[in-house]
């Protein structure tokens, strides 16, 4: 996958310099904004692909969790400026709307159809990765670009064979309304991700009830439960157990470790046993039904 967004980055710096030529020469802000927004691309793809060589580096005395929050940050990063550029994309084709320029559909037309086998070969390529977050930050822009590559076609065709000029602003407008929208997406995940929010699609109260279905916990409490990178989650508690030997505690904490590894994904654990009858500690607190302790 690496080796795919370092290819992605000279392909698309390319397109880039076409895009920029074309619109200028053929007086049309769908090139331009294409080519702004694919220019964009190229940071966003370096510092994937650097996020992606930083977390496979082991974990350090100064990082004890390793690297993998790399990716996430590199992800913020790309729909942070992803969104930033979307807006003046909007703001230029409202100015566009009020002063109409002619427009060379010809050139984009086949600019427009160049650049869609670009992205379009580019979001093929990174689909098997779309798991990665940072990976998937990428998907997002490459087939973005490859959508707006379609809208610039019809809209090339359309001034073509009908002459409105003002369907250049207009698709500008669509592909900025679109990057903005896959932006702030990302740009919302990932800022759950660094506030160390729950992951995504896991509820606390079913993972305390996974727990509590352990022979021999009585109560769980303080639980956090967080995500270190992609695929990477990590989970801390307190448990109350009966007095019991080492032996049975320490099979007791395999079986919790296992349950949270096939139900949740969760394979970083941190498990503090305690003596049950003691005051839990402050936090998300959640004993053992009365019915079930009869038992």
């Amino acid at each position: 996958m690496a080796m795919v967004l370092g290819l992605s980055v000279v392909v698309t710096l390319a397109l880039v310099v076409v895009e920029f030529a074309a619109g200028y020469f053929g007086h049309t802000i769908a090139l331009v904004s294409d080519a702004v927004h694919n220019l964009t691309d190229v940071p966003a793809i370096f510092i994937s692909w650097i996020a992606m060589r930083w977390a496979e580096r082991p974990p350090t005395r100064e990082h004890t969790y390793g690297y993998h929050r790399a990716g996430i940050l590199a992800a913020f990063m790309n729909a942070f400026f992803l969104s930033v550029v979307a807006a003046g994309i909007l703001y230029e084709a409202i100015i566009r709307l009020r002063q109409p320029v002619a427009v060379n559909a010809v050139v984009m037309l086949w600019v427009a159809l160049i650049a869609l086998l670009v992205n379009g070969g580019i979001t093929l390529a990174l689909t098997s990765g779309r798991r990665d977050l940072n990976v998937r930050s990428i998907l997002v822009h490459s087939l973005g670009d490859a959508l707006s590559n379609v809208g610039i076609i019809a809209g090339a065709l359309a001034i073509r064979w009908l002459g409105v000029t003002w369907i250049d602003p207009v698709i500008a407008a669509v592909i900025g309304a679109l990057v903005l929208w896959s932006g702030w997406g990302i740009l919302r995940e990932t800022s759950h991700i660094l506030l160390e929010g729950l992951p995504r699609g896991m509820r606390l109260e079913d993972v305390a009830k996974s727990v509590l279905a352990v022979s021999g916990v009585h109560e769980v409490h303080d639980i956090h439960i967080w995500t270190l990178g992609t695929d990477l989650n990590a989970l801390s508690c307190h448990i109350q157990i009966p007095d019991m030997h080492m032996e049975d505690s320490e099979k007791i904490l395999l079986e919790i470790k296992a349950k949270l590894k096939l139900d949740f994904g969760i394979s970083h654990t941190t498990i503090q046993f305690e003596r049950a009858g003691l005051p839990a500690h402050s936090g998300y607190h959640m004993p053992l039904p009365v019915e079930s302790r009869k038992k």
